[in-house]
């Protein structure tokens, strides 16, 4: 090979290595995103609204250009066809259609399942609303964010309220579902009420199968041991059945009821719940939120939820709001870091660990091992004349940084060495409207 020609064929190799490298550099098409919800089964009265607030959020978002001139696609997986087809088709969507991001997924037991999948996959995955805080302190990830509080917050948060509205009872009984968060979250809220309250007496540990029609054995046996307190951190067809057996025998007018997820059922539930009964939302999201329930957007939102589904947003239509809010902030983030190129996968999930934006709450803060750090609303049970179902009183915004488990440390200790001062954290009280 002569000099001449030598140079020549390296000069077009480079010129071909730069092209690829500008090609790579382009946006593409379009912006896949799988998302995983219940869309079958008890739990799709939860699943359900979040797809379609997915549906309402997309649109807007490609109506005003996408995320930097990049429409996005949704692909949905029912993630009510049980663990072993959720990976399937997660893996399938992942492989074969082209996607790179992932929001997934509702329940803490498929989180954990595609977790380590999407690490393996490299690609990007939004816990958008599972609760086990016990992922992201267990292991460390680079594709896998969440972008609303744990069980952590969420079970802190509640015992605060709690203890404020509430303080003076001595005995309590759990009825939870059997499953990672119906396990962990007991054990959070179970540490973190004896750390606070030590005299506090725990008569009854109940774990019902996930997805039970049934609770007459536990409602028979709640009867009999007549709790001062009963906590219950269920959620969608399981909290519903439990709340309406409960009330049929009679159970609130016995027991004080704790239930951190009602705010999703208060409208299906409709009178059933009496007043007085202590309610979260999973983060300060509420379509009655009492800082944005003016908002523009906030109320635009809703009107366009409510026409298309008939329903007023629920905690995980919120949630949903929040991913998508996610997302867009870290390709923005992301884009800004690298002069404006369209973003790697590695790039905007390296971004993801540290961005910040907001839904229709409060703003979120991303942290260094992907968890969102997200303020907790909470209230109790009221009826008004303006809604045929309960809205929430006496409403408290619990800062997420005095609930939350540092970076680098577990949850069921780290509960154990909070102290009393913690009640003192100053939260103002809002009034139902």
């Amino acid at each position: 090979m002569t000099f001449k020609f030598a140079k020549k064929a390296t000069l077009l190799v480079s010129a071909l290595a730069l092209a690829g490298m500008a090609w790579a550099q382009q946006k593409p098409a379009e912006l896949k995103v799988g998302i995983t919800t219940f869309m079958s089964g008890p739990a799709s009265v939860f699943g359900v609204p979040a797809k379609a607030a997915a549906e309402i959020l997309i649109d807007e978002l490609n109506a005003q250009g996408g995320i930097a001139g990049v429409k996005v696609t949704p692909v949905f997986i029912d993630e009510g066809l049980g663990g072993d087809k959720l990976l399937s088709e997660y893996r399938r969507v992942v492989q074969d259609q082209g996607v790179h991001t992932m929001f997934s997924a509702i329940s803490s037991g498929s989180c954990n399942i595609v977790a380590p999948v999407a690490e393996d996959l490299k690609v990007l995955n939004l816990m958008w609303d599972c609760g086990t805080e016990k992922l992201l302190e267990e292991k460390k990830f680079r594709y896998v964010v969440r972008t609303q509080a744990n069980a952590t917050t969420e079970m802190v948060a509640t015992v605060i309220y709690l203890l404020k509205v509430n303080p003076n009872f001595k005995t309590i009984a759990v009825v939870n579902q059997d499953y990672a968060w119906g396990r962990d979250s007991w054990e959070i809220f179970r540490n973190t009420l004896l750390t606070l309250k030590p005299d506090v007496q725990v008569v009854g540990e109940f774990f019902p199968k996930f997805g039970a029609p049934d609770f007459s054995t536990e409602v028979s046996r709640l009867s009999a041991l007549k709790p001062d307190v009963i906590l219950s951190t269920s959620w969608g067809g399981d909290l519903d059945t439990f709340v309406r057996q409960s009330a049929q025998r009679g159970l609130f007018k016995q027991s004080k009821f704790v239930l951190p997820l009602a705010e999703s059922s208060l409208e299906r539930l409709g009178t059933t719940l009496p007043d007085g009964v202590i309610v979260g939302a999973r983060g300060d999201h509420y379509f009655l939120h009492p800082e944005t329930k003016d908002d523009a957007k906030h109320k635009q939102f809703v009107q366009k939820f409510k026409a298309k589904t008939d329903s007023y947003p629920i905690y995980s239509v919120y949630h949903m709001v929040q991913a998508v809010a996610g997302l867009k902030a870290g390709y923005e983030a992301a884009m800004k870091a690298n002069g404006g190129k369209w973003p790697s996968t590695e790039e905007v999930a390296d971004a993801m660990h540290s961005v910040e934006f907001k839904g229709f709450g409060r703003p979120i803060k991303m942290r260094a091992d992907g968890q969102g750090l997200e303020d907790q609303l909470l209230g109790v049970t009221k009826k008004t004349a303006k809604y045929p179902f309960p809205v929430m009183d006496q409403m408290m915004i619990i800062p997420a940084d005095v609930a939350t488990t540092p970076v680098g440390q577990k949850s069921p200790e780290w509960v154990k060495s909070i102290k009393a001062d913690i009640l003192q954290t100053k939260v103002k009280t809002y009034s139902a409207n």
